[in-house]
């Protein structure tokens, strides 16, 4: 082999070095900027992606819930299992699995979808449907949910004339658990 071929080779083959550190280079620039993007996903959005979906929730206080995702709402989401229903307020998640990997975008929510969790108890109020009330501390209350203020809701315990109203911070529940009639 002459020098010139020997050095065609050696320039060749640095060439195709150097490509490769590119392409290697450029790979790890995706990952970054995928990595980076990934940041900008609420969970919200991930939990738009699992509707349908069957989920194991533990909450703050250490419960643990678990059902099929039928809805999500702006800090709130509704699981649903053979024998009850659950709406989980989102800031009292510590742990989902069972999530989808996908995450839709808000943008393509529908109206409902943005519902709050105000919204949900003043449906309740008008149902006057019996739940019981999981609270951060791992403490319940059953009752009938009533008149929902800006961060606060009346809760009517008890019946007849040993009924007392309650008012709770919204800050301070986990979950609300449906309750037969």
């Amino acid at each position: 082999m002459s020098w010139e071929e020997s050095m065609t080779a050696v320039f060749e083959d640095l060439e195709q070095q150097a490509e490769g550190l590119q392409l290697a280079e450029r790979d790890l620039e995706v990952a970054d900027l995928s990595a980076a993007e990934y940041t900008h996903i609420p969970l919200a959005a991930r939990l738009h992606a699992s509707r349908n979906l069957d989920l194991q929730v533990r909450l703050v206080n250490g419960h643990r819930v678990t059902g099929r995702l039928a809805r999500v709402g702006e800090g709130w989401f509704l699981l649903v299992d053979a024998t009850t229903e659950w709406i989980v307020r989102t800031e009292a998640v510590s742990t989902i699995a069972g999530l989808s990997a996908r995450a839709d975008s808000e943008e393509t929510w529908s109206v409902t979808d943005r519902l709050t969790l105000r919204a949900v108890l003043r449906r309740l109020a008008a149902s006057s449907d019996a739940c019981l009330v999981w609270f951060l501390d791992d403490e319940r209350l059953e009752g009938r949910v009533g008149r929902v203020g800006r961060d606060f809701f009346e809760l009517s315990v008890g019946d007849g004339g040993a009924r007392a109203h309650h008012v709770v911070r919204l800050q301070t529940v986990a979950a609300l658990q449906e309750r037969a009639s």
